[in-house]
């Protein structure tokens, strides 16, 4: 089991404490450092940042946004950390949300699995550098179609002037439905987990197992990393720490999407919350967070953590490792908690 230190995206301020945290992350044997990006920071520019000051963990973004930038400007990104940091970037994508993509962007977010498929294929072949890049689209045509709207026609296909360190940067995607997480374990190097559970181990494995059998699959269930995201207490005081995250799980079920899409909800409908999903979201969206919060049970929080005494959490890591899950990524704020967890694993 490897460690991984999320500290996903900012809320209103920076993470003021990220450079320490990080510096005692690398210290304590951490494997990698994740930034998140959701309509605030971005999740570069901070990786870069506070990258720049570590030698030896992997850097990945968890998750950048497909809608946020086209594949080619990924691809950029990507091969530009990837040499500053002397091979050690990790690309994590994911589609984000209706409620996102068509608010904040302004694209279209229909078929996410078919514009994850071009664009994973698409940030491949600028950094494989073998060709100049074109695509038939439909949803990232290059060249720009010299007879689509406002088009010159001038358009041609183009190389990446930059040689690449690595023709072949691992490319993990962010997946939560059966269809998205057997295409991750098909065209993927790793799956970023965003609530995983035990209760849905079994379930998560045939998701991947199907993508792994299909023709052409990039990786086997021995080479492929399953990263989960997870808040880890070490703790005598369980219902304290279920206290403290039963915000997060509110905002993630309940307002992180629209009433009729929320995969965040559907998740948790899966581990068997149906009825505390629906009133959580009808709460959340009637604006009343407090009560939504309560509604929350307390089973459905710790459903996604790792909690308990020292000898508790060892416990239930190696239960997570032996359902597959090869990193956890922890989002843990300080140093006493990232040095307590290298012990543990």
């Amino acid at each position: 089991m490897k460690l991984g230190l999320q500290l996903g995206y900012w809320g209103a301020d920076p993470i003021r404490e990220a450079p320490e945290l990080i510096a005692t992350a690398e210290e304590c044997g951490f494997d990698a450092v994740f930034t998140a990006e959701s309509w605030g920071s971005d999740a570069y520019t901070p990786l870069a940042w506070w990258g720049a000051a570590t030698s030896r963990v992997r850097l990945g973004t968890a998750v950048a946004q497909l809608s946020a930038r086209p594949p080619t400007s990924l691809a950029m990104h990507a091969l530009t950390l990837d040499h500053l940091s002397g091979g050690r970037h990790i690309v994590g994508l994911g589609v984000s949300g209706p409620q996102v993509v068509e608010g904040w962007y302004g694209e279209p977010f229909a078929k996410p699995l078919a514009r994850t498929r071009e664009y994973v294929r698409i940030v491949r072949d600028v950094l494989a550098r073998q060709d100049k890049v074109t695509s038939a689209g439909p949803h990232y045509p290059l060249p720009y179609p010299a007879d689509a709207p406002g088009a010159t026609g001038l358009g041609k296909p183009l190389k990446p002037i930059t040689h690449p360190l690595r023709a072949d940067v691992p490319i993990w995607l962010g997946a939560e439905g059966p269809k998205n997480v057997a295409q991750t374990a098909e065209i993927a190097d790793g799956w970023l987990a965003i609530f995983f559970s035990l209760g849905l181990a079994d379930q998560y494995n045939s998701w991947l197992d199907e993508g792994f059998a299909r023709p052409g699959a990039r990786r086997t269930r021995e080479d492929f990393e399953v990263a989960a995201t997870v808040q880890v207490v070490i703790t005598d005081d369980v219902p304290a720490a279920i206290d403290r995250y039963r915000p997060s799980t509110a905002l993630y079920v309940g307002g992180m999407g629209a009433k009729e899409k929320n995969f965040h909800a559907e998740l948790y409908k899966r581990m068997g919350y149906g009825d505390a999903v629906d009133e959580i979201v009808n709460l959340f969206l009637d604006g009343r967070k407090a009560e939504a919060m309560a509604a929350v049970p307390d089973e459905m929080v710790r459903e996604t953590m790792l909690v308990g005494t020292a000898d508790e959490v060892r416990a239930q890591i190696k239960d997570w490792e032996a359902a597959g899950v090869t990193m956890l990524m922890v989002t843990a704020r300080d140093t006493a908690t990232i040095r307590e967890l290298a012990t543990l694993v």
